[in-house]
């Protein structure tokens, strides 16, 4: 039986339309079938654009007949996280109080896709305004890991790291403020990769947490993952916190990486990360990420222990900086600018429309965090809260310089345990956020991070995450990229049966 296009990855499909093999019609009706096929079980989707996919895959048909040169993944659809503003594509957060907004703009990732001729599938789920570990907390009801279907797909891109590994999408779009986009991707099978702060533009994404939230892909490998990024970096006069320096070479660090040799690569196991049942890891993890360790030294890599002894302060430290800057953030959401409106009947007052507005458009995430940052930057307790974590942050950065100083890049589990199934830690948010426990550490520095699949556990996907030095993203996607040689078939080539 011929290869189903939906099974090809993004580079074959990009190859596929270049060639003439397949158009790039063909490729987007496709992967919409596959949408119609399956998500009304997944979920993945929370706005359809079938229309616009296919009139700018069209054009890229049109463009490459007449002869044009086009980007590397021209003609190959995407799905995108809804936290990317869409001129006129419904833009939601998951959130009620952004329902019906349809913005009047791209924002500049979107706009890089656009140029770049990759047509829009649609809009993806998430936790309500990115705040979440399992996409429990959209305001649209939850997404199904396509694994297995009574379990969380991760959070906050669910939707996106579910559409990509159920074949709705060949690569999709995500952020990552705590692990968004690397958690997700561990539990579904898929890779992830988080870029270097201030590498991707932030503008046109709803923030969330403005020193942390990162744009980067979702994919089935390495190079997919790594052609998607180099489209979408690049400095941004529009974002004050966007680097002025070059694109980083990634898709020739996947590529280097797919040689399946390491050699003269040493890598890092942060003594603090692996002593992992003091966290909680599940043992069927530990298994998985120490079978990946040991593929990696059979490639050439070295391996050395490497201690970072701010770590355990870490995710207290991400739970004061995330909620202030979200409380801040959000306050911008206040029934007069933008959205939903509460109570404008003329019988309340500004002040108590603004509250019913928030009251009736916040889910009960959003307003726990918009609780705690409101509490660490009131007057008499920023510094002890929020100056303090602050502080601590530049700690933490400084222990990870110090072991750059020494390895070329660490290594860990991406997540403690697998996919959980749905409502077993909504009661308990210490255990919830347990969930980006390894992943957390790379926002606050700034550094590049990919979570990889390595393994299974429980017959759940486990991922393995390479974190690297700030602006050296290529070194993650090489390691990556070797990891994977060393699967046969590759883990994210497996298509999970999705049942009802």
């Amino acid at each position: 039986m011929s290869e189903r296009i939906i099974d090809k990855t993004a580079a074959e499909l990009a190859d596929d339309i270049r060639d003439g093999k397949l158009t790039s019609v063909e490729v987007t009706q496709a992967f919409l079938d596959r949408i119609a096929e399956v998500d009304d079980t997944v979920g993945a989707f929370l706005t359809l654009d079938a229309e616009g996919a296919l009139k700018a895959a069209a054009e890229v048909d049109t463009a490459l007949g007449a002869g044009e040169r086009l980007s590397p993944l021209a003609g190959v659809p995407i799905a995108v996280k809804d936290l990317f503003v869409t001129k006129g594509l419904r833009t939601t957060a998951s959130s009620k109080i952004l329902e019906d907004w349809i913005p009047p703009y791209d924002g500049t990732i979107v706009s890089r896709l656009r140029q770049a001729g990759l047509p829009i599938l649609g809009k993806t789920n998430l936790d309500e305004f990115a705040m979440g570990s399992s996409t429990e907390y959209s305001a649209f009801g939850a997404t199904k890991n396509p694994w297995d279907t009574d379990r969380i797909p991760g959070g906050s891109g669910g939707g996106s790291a579910a559409a990509v590994s159920a074949r709705m999408a060949p690569i999709a779009l995500g952020t990552d403020t705590g692990g968004s986009i690397r958690q997700p991707g561990a539990v579904t099978g898929t890779f992830g990769g988080k870029p270097t702060y201030g590498s991707n533009s932030r503008y046109g994404v709803v923030a969330f947490s403005s020193s942390l939230d990162t744009p980067g892909p979702v994919s089935r490998n390495a190079l997919d993952g790594a052609l998607l990024n180099e489209i979408i970096s690049g400095h941004d006069e529009r974002d004050s916190t966007s680097i002025p320096q070059d694109v980083r070479p990634v898709a020739e660090g996947a590529r280097t990486g797919a040689t399946g040799d390491l050699d003269g690569v040493t890598l890092g196991v942060v003594k603090e990360f692996a002593d992992g049942s003091a966290q909680g890891a599940e043992a069927g993890v530990l298994e998985a990420y120490q079978a990946g360790v040991e593929q990696l030294i059979k490639l050439g890599a070295t391996v050395k222990e490497i201690s970072v002894p701010h770590f355990r302060y870490a995710l207290p430290t991400y739970y004061l900086i995330a909620p202030s800057e979200a409380s801040s953030n959000l306050a911008r959401y206040d029934s007069v600018r933008y959205g939903l409106r509460a109570g404008d009947d003329g019988k309340h007052s500004l002040e108590q429309v603004m509250s019913l507005t928030r009251e009736a458009g916040f889910g009960p995430e959003v307003k726990r965090r918009i609780m705690l940052g409101t509490y660490a930057l009131s007057a008499g307790y920023i510094d002890q809260f929020y100056g303090q974590a602050q502080k601590v942050r530049t700690l933490i950065k400084r222990d990870f310089d110090a072991a750059f100083e020494q390895v070329d890049a660490l290594i860990s589990p991406t997540t403690p345990f697998v996919a959980f199934p749905f409502g077993s830690r909504t009661a308990d948010p210490y255990q919830m956020y347990l969930s980006d426990l390894y992943t957390i550490p790379s926002n606050l520095y700034g550094g590049p991070a990919v979570s990889v699949p390595t393994g299974l556990s429980e017959g759940m996907p486990v991922g393995l995450q390479v974190m690297g030095p700030v602006m050296r993203d290529e070194v993650c996607y090489r390691i990556a990229a070797a990891l994977e040689t060393t699967q046969s078939p590759l883990l994210a080539d497996t298509v999970p049966e999705i049942e009802e």
